[in-house]
């Protein structure tokens, strides 16, 4: 079955000519909106977007992987970005389990294949992105080449006494049936449409967050706000889960800004310490997200990962 044609904000993207979007379901039904790239067949770079990035994010991603000669395709988990949200409330970020999300994965892998989208299939991962493509390379052995990894969410920043708390609060929610509610500190407004550029966790680049939040406010259907108590649940079991894990043999990038507040940074340097084919990059200064940092980190960040991926052959 042919996919069904689904919106996309070129306008806003600063990506490449020739996007189409697509709507295609999970086996449990949800709608996800996946974008597509087409490369010069070179292989095909999946990739995986943090918690609350739409597709639309990702265009300059794309036009940097294009130019290696590789076709993109770039998914709205669900929950965020175009795809199905959960709750009656849109504004929270909600799954049950991070299993989920692998139904996501293999949705947009089967839409690869309808699309005839060339191999090798390589993955760029952002913060909770991280954590599902991990999970995805070591549930898939052989789907993938390589990855390259930016702030992966393989732990959540918290204080050391806010950790037993949120544990405690998050589970409680499950049993008395108020997984949806916001967890604590956030709510239903987008961080970047209510935080000004000076202070903010994500980029030292203002004309970058400016266009961000350009997004959000010209395409209000793109936000989402504060992760649920069911969320924040999963998500801490998820990265409990990873830890214990072996690492998959392929050869991956991992890079971190070493002004890193939003992932917890430990188990990304325990994780890279012990990945023998990986290699930590560290970029001094750098906030969250390195993909849409300043311009000089933005470039060698799409130049590693582009050589990484002509590489992995």
């Amino acid at each position: 079955m042919d996919p069904v044609p689904a919106p996309f904000h070129a306008d806003l993207a600063r990506g490449p000519e020739g996007a189409t979007a697509h709507w295609v379901r999970t086996v449990d039904g949800v709608r996800l909106r996946i974008v597509h790239w087409p490369g010069a067949g070179r292989g095909t770079v999946l990739i995986f977007p943090g918690r609350t990035e739409p597709a639309e994010k990702y265009g300059p991603t794309a036009v940097a992987m294009m130019a290696g000669g590789f076709a993109c395709l770039v998914i709205d988990w669900r929950g965020q970005g175009l795809s199905d949200r959960a709750l009656a409330d849109p504004m929270v970020g909600h799954v049950g389990d991070f299993a989920e999300y692998q139904r996501d994965v293999d949705a947009m892998l089967a839409l690869a294949e309808t699309l005839g989208a060339a191999g090798p299939f390589c993955i760029l991962s952002h913060s909770m992105g991280g954590a599902i493509a991990l999970r995805a390379m070591i549930r898939l052995p052989g789907q993938f080449r390589a990855a390259v990894f930016s702030a992966p969410m393989w732990g959540i920043r918290l204080s050391p006494a806010m950790r037993p708390v949120a544990r405690i609060v998050s589970t409680l929610a499950r049993w008395v049936g108020q997984s949806h509610r916001y967890a604590p500190t956030t709510g239903g407004t987008s961080y970047l449409v209510v935080t000004p550029f000076e202070g903010n966790v994500l980029t030292r680049d203002p004309e970058i967050y400016a266009w961000m939040r350009d997004q959000m406010v010209e395409a209000p259907a793109l936000q989402l706000g504060g992760p649920s108590l069911g969320w924040l649940r999963a998500a801490m079991e998820e990265c409990a889960a990873l830890a214990v894990l072996p690492s998959p043999n392929l050869p991956v990038i991992c890079a971190l800004g070493t002004v890193e507040t939003v992932v917890d940074p430990v188990p990304v340097h325990a994780r890279m310490a012990q990945w023998g084919m990986g290699q930590l990059d560290l970029y001094p200064g750098a906030a969250h997200e390195v993909p849409m940092e300043v311009p000089a980190v933005r470039r060698r960040f799409h130049q590693r990962a582009v050589t990484l991926f002509q590489g992995a052959r």
